[in-house]
């Protein structure tokens, strides 16, 4: 992807088109798109003119293009900031199948392919250049780009500069060097995930007070948002997969690399295609297991959250939770990853009591400061809001950074609303035991107590002649975990971590105790399934003879994509090779007006198409 020894010619020129829009013409020349989609033109407009700008745009939105296309509108060339050398190779690899010049500056390659690619920089021979953060930072490269005309700056996945977000990245910090010494040279920040004060992170630590903020809405409708009870997680999450996703790429993420391991293992043994991906295997084995995924169909990642920004595989049809994420802003980037396509995706979790205190004594045995600690028990408590709001997962999400929404019809408690219950007895008689049996035990010792279940530890410690035994009888296990959940989610009660999960009461019980507190929670009994949100085929509208064209073409692509070494997708989409099935063009004019063909791509790839969808050239 980066020999540069015949590198297409250069774009930037491109005439402007009858409406004498070149913004328009460059994207539908390159990108094979006859209009931008929300704010893209607005920002596009913006950039190119030399401002500014803060972008916020969900995964999947077309962030990619506003630096795109006023990298190539720009004299220069655009340098993009980019965290991940995945993301890198994929961008480059899919400019330059459209025919932009473009290289990356990064570790993966050695000092002749560097000293390539600094030579094409200083010759003027691209048009964009990605560049790690940490390279960027260095005299060399700054120095590089000094002798360089230098189009515009873009810093991707620019929530990675809040110290207080889930992806904190240090050298992101160094950044702001780009204003000092480069000051009439547009910045322009991207992410998909910012909370107002991350928003207001970005502006401080990048010097970006005089941009121009662009907000696109959070929403992904394609994605259906489920939270389920768990209770048996791995057996859940195989009935999901076996029932909704089989066959098909997903990611699930775990907390832990051993339970990474045991989990990918696990399911492998269910016949899910499945690979493991964290920091404790080799480079090899990790970047083996990536490629695959990314060239593949149905291969099942199972990972830390190590794996997955910068993915841009835009078939991933689901992703899956066995564990609890940090925060709702890293719930947000890692369920992002599912449907960038735009179709129909799952968000799929399963959420228990244990993963609450998991979290919470992560958060207070950490080295970190007090004002840290403070801030990620915020985000833990909102991301446990919307783990047992019995309203839209989608407007708990939205209204979360700030957007108002509707219910969505397309989540969980849309779906199959759960019930809600008036707990206040039931509740009250859960802390009066953890109170009077000394704050020193956990749930399932509780529960015993409450259902009067005698164990020598009952007896040992005197607990069946207490008034509380037994007084909980009519209410069964499955309920009783479900109410101590959501009295520790509700900050009623806390775990003792030194007393090895002991439960013990907050002041926010007292008013519970005393009655002068109403308290409704959530009953979660539903179906495990509410008919598969996916399709196998990319449209329910392609006709039986459609889907066989959409199959001939699938796997011209991934021929073509082995011969290249480049992942399919970076070849054409899947909504792309499904516009052609469903067209069957007879021309190579018919071709060019499908979404997705620019102008490279007809020339590169027309008559291959046209012969694989049945007609004569």
């Amino acid at each position: 992807m980066n020999d540069l020894a015949h590198p297409p010619p250069p774009l930037s020129n491109a005439p402007a088109s009858p409406a004498g829009d070149p913004a328009t013409a460059l994207l539908r020349r390159v990108f094979g798109h006859d209009s931008f989609r929300g704010q893209q033109a607005e920002i596009v407009t913006h950039v190119s003119g030399g401002g500014d700008a803060l972008v916020l745009m969900p995964t999947g939105g077309g962030k990619s293009l506003c630096y795109q296309i006023p990298s190539l509108l720009r004299p220069g060339v655009g340098v993009v900031v980019s965290p991940l050398i995945a993301l890198m190779a994929d961008q480059v690899a899919a400019m330059r199948q459209a025919g932009v010049r473009a290289a990356y500056l990064n570790s993966s390659l050695d000092a002749t392919q560097a000293r390539q690619v600094e030579q094409a920089v200083t010759r003027g021979e691209l048009d964009l250049l990605y560049v790690a953060p940490e390279r960027l930072a260095t005299s060399r490269c700054l120095d590089l780009l000094d002798r360089t005309r230098v189009a515009l700056f873009a810093i991707d996945e620019a929530h990675c500069v809040s110290q207080w977000g889930h992806d904190f990245r240090p050298e992101y910090l160094q950044l702001s060097v780009l204003h000092e010494r480069f000051p009439d040279v547009p910045r322009v920040a991207l992410t998909a995930t910012a909370d107002p004060q991350t928003r207001l992170e970005i502006v401080e630590r990048l010097a970006l007070e005089g941009a121009r903020t662009f907000v696109s809405s959070f929403d992904r409708p394609n994605i259906r948002y489920a939270i389920v009870d768990k209770a048996d997680a791995r057996g859940q999450l195989l009935r999901f997969i076996r029932g909704e996703h089989a066959g098909e790429s997903g990611i699930v993420y775990c907390l832990s690399r051993r339970k990474v391991d045991e989990t990918a293992q696990w399911l492998l043994g269910q016949g899910v295609r499945a690979l493991p991906y964290h920091a404790g295997l080799d480079a090899t084995t990790r970047t083996g297991h990536q490629e695959r995924f990314q060239r593949e169909d149905g291969i099942v990642v199972v990972a830390t959250i190590a794996f997955g920004m910068g993915i841009d595989k835009p078939d991933v049809r689901f992703v899956a939770h066995l564990d609890l994420p940090k925060s709702i802003e890293g719930y947000y980037q890692e369920t992002g990853r599912a449907g960038r396509d735009g179709l129909p995706a799952d968000a799929w979790m399963a959420y228990g009591l244990s993963d609450v205190v998991q979290q919470r004594r992560m958060i207070d045995e950490s080295e970190a400061s007090d004002t840290f600690k403070r801030v990620s028990r915020a985000k833990l408590d909102a991301l446990l809001g919307l783990c047992e709001t019995a309203g839209c997962r989608r407007v708990r999400l939205l209204a979360y950074f700030g957007e108002q929404g509707e219910a969505c019809g397309n989540c969980d408690n849309c779906l199959e609303p759960p019930e809600t219950w008036d707990a206040t007895e039931p509740v009250r008689k859960a802390l009066s035991a953890i109170y009077r049996t000394g704050q020193r035990f956990g749930t399932a010792y509780l529960i015993n107590v409450l259902r009067g279940k005698t164990d020598e530890r009952t007896t040992r410690w005197g607990h069946d002649r207490l008034g509380v035994f037994g007084i909980g009888a009519d209410i069964d296990d499955t309920t009783w975990r479900g109410v101590f959940r959501q009295v520790v989610a509700l900050g009623f009660a806390d775990v003792d971590h030194e007393s090895h999960g002991a439960l013990r009461l907050t002041e926010a019980s007292r008013p519970v105790l005393r009655g002068e507190t109403r308290v409704e929670l959530r009953r979660q009994v539903r179906a495990t399934r509410h008919g598969s949100s996916s399709a196998h085929a990319v449209s329910p509208d392609l006709s039986p003879e459609d889907n066989e064209r959409f199959e001939r073409l699938k796997a011209w692509r991934l021929a073509e994509a082995r011969r290249q070494g480049v992942p399919p997708y970076v070849i054409f989409h899947d909504r792309t090779l499904a516009a052609i099935a469903a067209a069957a063009p007879g021309s190579l004019a018919g071709l060019a007006g499908i979404p997705g063909i620019g102008e490279r791509k007809l020339e590169r790839y027309g008559l291959d198409l046209l012969d694989v969808i049945g007609h004569e050239t």
